[in-house]
């Protein structure tokens, strides 16, 4: 398969890690869908392809498999943007404020396929329980 490019890139870890306990809940659906509004990485991307593209992410998932999904994410991603989708990832995760196992375990295995430092993880991590803490 062709690679992806940074935006769609972005999109498949963002459905992938939606899609890690087997459901979709609103609030991750939504989070994907205000990054691809909101953040600067997405400013050139077709917003109209949003769906096509998660669609797409989704029959891969189910026709080839994680690891196929995964392979054509760490083949298609350049280094530098590794923390981001690991960042996405981890938005999308907490999302629905509760983690599932399966999430948990995704998310180590997106960070060991975009060989990502234990520090990077770290703050990554932190921040989004920063930003998602309830009073």
């Amino acid at each position: 398969m062709a690679k992806l490019s940074i935006q769609e890139t972005f999109i498949y870890v963002m459905v992938t890690m939606a899609a890690a306990d087997r459901d979709m809940t609103d609030p991750e659906l939504k989070r994907i869908g205000a990054v691809v509004q909101n953040l600067p990485a997405f400013a050139e991307f077709d917003r109209e392809k949003l769906v096509s593209v998660a669609e797409a992410c989704g029959t891969m998932l189910g026709e080839e498999g994680l690891d196929a999904v995964l392979d054509l994410i760490a083949d298609s991603l350049p280094e530098r943007w590794h923390d981001t989708a690991y960042a996405l990832a981890v938005e999308v995760a907490a999302a629905d404020l509760h983690v599932e196992q399966e999430e948990l375990r995704l998310l180590q295995i997106i960070r060991d396929r975009l060989d990502l430092d234990n520090l990077t993880v770290a703050a990554i991590e932190r921040a989004a329980r920063a930003r998602f803490r309830k009073p």
